[in-house]
């Protein structure tokens, strides 16, 4: 059995971007994360899963007030480093959509996808 924890379409507001005048207001970036379980018993513990509440901490821990990131891959890198201390955890896939950034033109949204994997 596969067990999937997921938080969809979680939108932030920050001041982050490659370029110096993405720091200076905030614009969305919407997250989506999804967790595949180790496949064990739940038996009914929070302890056994990982808590969806716990996906949104930790892009906020990583994102909000911090310091500007100039990449989303950078961002996604974060959000995976602190997830994957949960034991429980052996896939995660990120999904961050940059609705505001800027384009040569209008039309497009930008997005990046990263999948990290536990080692064997």
């Amino acid at each position: 059995m596969t067990i999937t924890v997921a938080l969809e379409n979680y939108t932030v507001m920050a001041k982050h971007g490659y370029y110096e005048f993405e720091h200076e207001q905030n614009q969305p970036f919407n997250f989506s994360v999804w967790a595949t379980i180790i496949d064990h018993s739940i038996a009914g513990k929070l302890t056994n899963t990982l808590n969806y509440a716990d996906i949104q901490i930790a892009i906020d821990a990583e994102i909000i007030d911090s310091k500007p990131i100039g990449l989303m891959e950078t961002m996604s890198e974060r959000i995976i480093k602190n997830l994957s201390t949960n034991e429980m955890v052996s896939k995660i896939k990120i999904r961050i959509e940059k609705p505001q950034a800027p384009l040569p033109h209008p039309g497009g949204l930008a997005v990046i996808e990263m999948q990290w994997v536990r080692p064997q």
